[in-house]
């Protein structure tokens, strides 16, 4: 256990710095984007309720209250930041081992060497992206609620639609980054754990085999997915055959078929096929 954390605060400490630009970068351009956008609308409703002699009731009973939900989430301002980092870390998925490959120094081979079984490594990976899968989405919920507070601080009370939190998971993408239910998190983030088992098992294919790992890779993905939603396959090519509970049931037991078929597959690939 004890090398097993060495490997993770090692792994951390390799895109730590990047990682805190991406936090920077989340944190600057959502803070600027919900003033900006408080700003633009109590500039737009002052001029609406000058012009056309209006008071703030009138005002609201033609046009939309200020709030998080309404104008700020969908906004570019927030979702530019966040797909920032939806896709850094999709690519890192891949990065994390290929950096390890590529250089002129190849450093997988000394961490190959260390006097640890191969699957610590395999599993200190995985535990590094979903770190910092989790503090991306720790860093999202805390800068809701001060983006609501800075709306509150700049718009009039009488002008401020007021949601809880969790009202603005409305937002689909939102709603899968920060579930409702513990059961809804659960669901979401083993999917998510699943796949990023998947993709190193098949990065681990294309390192064992090099040109002949792609299509091995390719294939073992393909199927892997065809595993995952063959009880959505069957349950709709038979009118819907399944109760909701017993097809939930089949996901899960068919996601804990494909996440432990590629831990063990990459642990063979690993032990077997990856030489020092």
């Amino acid at each position: 256990m004890n090398k097993y954390m060495k490997l993770v605060r090692f792994e951390l400490d390799r895109f730590w710095n990047f990682y805190l630009v991406l936090i920077g970068i989340t944190v600057v351009l959502q803070l600027t984007g919900v003033f900006v956008l408080s700003k633009r609308y109590i500039a737009q409703a002052n001029q609406i309720m000058y012009e056309n002699a209006l008071s703030p009731t009138q005002f609201l009973a033609e046009y939309n209250h200020m709030s998080l939900y309404q104008q700020i989430i969908g906004s570019l301002w927030i979702m530019g930041p966040v797909m920032i980092c939806v896709v850094t870390l999709v690519i890192y998925v891949f990065f994390i081992w290929y950096r390890d490959w590529l250089g002129k120094n190849t450093f997988i081979y000394r961490l190959l060497m260390l006097p640890t079984t191969r699957m610590n490594l395999y599993f200190s990976k995985i535990t590094t992206i979903m770190l910092m899968v989790f503090g991306l989405v720790a860093v999202q919920i805390v800068l809701l609620m001060i983006e609501n507070q800075i709306i509150q601080s700049i718009v009039p009370a009488n002008l401020i639609l007021d949601l809880s939190i969790w009202e603005f998971q409305r937002f689909e993408w939102l709603s899968m980054l920060i579930p409702r239910t513990f059961t809804e998190w659960m669901i979401y983030y083993s999917v998510g754990f699943m796949a990023v088992c998947v993709v190193f098992t098949a990065v681990l294919f294309e390192r064992s085999f090099r040109w002949k790992g792609i299509i091995l890779a390719i294939i073992y993905t393909v199927l892997s997915v065809l595993v995952f939603i063959s009880p959505i396959l069957v349950h709709y090519s038979l009118d819907g055959y399944f109760y909701f509970a017993e097809l939930l049931a089949l996901e899960v037991l068919a996601g804990l078929i494909v996440t432990i078929g590629a831990i063990g597959t990459g642990h063979y690939l690993l032990k077997n096929k990856i030489r020092v």
